[in-house]
């Protein structure tokens, strides 16, 4: 389990994770909606469902836990986010597109839902990465594989080509969507994450500095 912030840190992180999970489960049921394709975890997730009439959000629930479980070889550290990911994302998803009125989508509707829902994805992991509060359990993944010694390039493309793969086989959504995602959410990463992160706070930087040295 990583650290705990102190109590500062954690009201001035918390509010801004959970804003971005609910943004980020809020911009996977639009890019649901949209129907023109998705990122490769949420394929298999959309597949599985399909498979076993579970609902999207709670597959992805499901398959957090699970690839939570391969941290444990790999050593990796379960953080208040990580935790929060897994639960969180999925809820807001289900509810989400429960709430979502049900008829026909144009092709304008169908790409505003595509391009708005990849840039609310953007916003919201700038803001639930930003906080500090832990890794998801995908990305923790692949970090995990790339301390074993494989490059973390190499890690991230093998594991999201195989969800993928094995999401298409089970009849999740690939489309124009899916290489519209992958290729945009990198770069609208990089814009929101460097602006909303939190920096520690002087006093927690502090009492961090006065620990290492006691230590």
């Amino acid at each position: 389990m990583l650290p705990m912030p102190s109590r500062t840190e954690l009201r001035r992180r918390v509010p801004r994770l959970l804003f971005g999970l609910v943004l980020y489960g809020l911009g996977v049921a639009m890019l649901v909606e949209a129907d023109l394709g998705l990122a490769p975890w949420e394929v298999l997730h959309q597949g599985i469902s399909f498979n076993t009439g579970i609902p999207i959000g709670t597959v992805g629930i499901i398959t957090g836990l699970v690839v939570l479980l391969l941290w444990i070889p790999l050593g990796e550290r379960i953080g208040l986010g990580t935790i929060l990911n897994v639960l969180l994302i999925g809820i807001v998803i289900d509810l989400t597109l429960w709430q979502w009125p049900i008829g026909e989508t144009s092709t304008w509707l169908q790409w505003s839902l595509l391009i708005g829902g990849t840039l609310v994805v953007a916003l919201g992991s700038g803001f639930y990465i930003g906080a500090g509060l832990g890794p998801g359990p995908r990305d923790g993944l692949m970090t995990g594989l790339a301390k074993r010694g494989i490059p973390l390039g190499w890690a991230r493309a093998g594991i999201e080509l195989t969800v993928l793969f094995i999401g298409y086989l089970l009849g999740g959504t690939v489309g124009v969507g899916t290489l519209v995602f992958a290729f945009g959410i990198g770069p609208l990463v990089a814009l929101t994450l460097p602006r909303l992160t939190v920096e520690p706070a002087l006093e927690d930087a502090r009492e961090r500095s006065e620990l290492g040295e006691a230590h």
